[in-house]
């Protein structure tokens, strides 16, 4: 098969730390790439779990409370923008 040179951005840091994890594996970086390209091909897919992170506990609270208050029946509504607006005196 033929080779091609691709150009990637990559944070430096990022980069130096995977070449040294690469290196320990007996791996270059081109390699590790090449590993990871083929993989993804192979499953049609990123060959991982991509998630966004879990939300930090301020987070969750705040989540939690809009669900009491979503159903809570003294919770107060408005029907539209400008109506909560109005309320907040804005």
């Amino acid at each position: 098969m033929a080779k091609v040179s691709t150009n990637i951005s990559i944070d430096a840091e990022v980069k130096k730390q995977a070449q040294v994890l690469f290196a320990e594996l007996g791996l270059d970086l081109s390699t590790a790439i090449n590993i990871y390209l083929k993989k993804a091909i192979s499953e049609h897919g990123i060959p991982f779990e991509v998630r966004t992170e879990t939300p930090n506990a301020e987070t969750l609270a705040a989540i939690e409370e809009g669900r009491r208050m979503a159903h809570d029946p003294n919770a107060r509504s408005f029907g539209s923008v400008e109506e909560m607006r109005q309320a907040l005196g804005l």
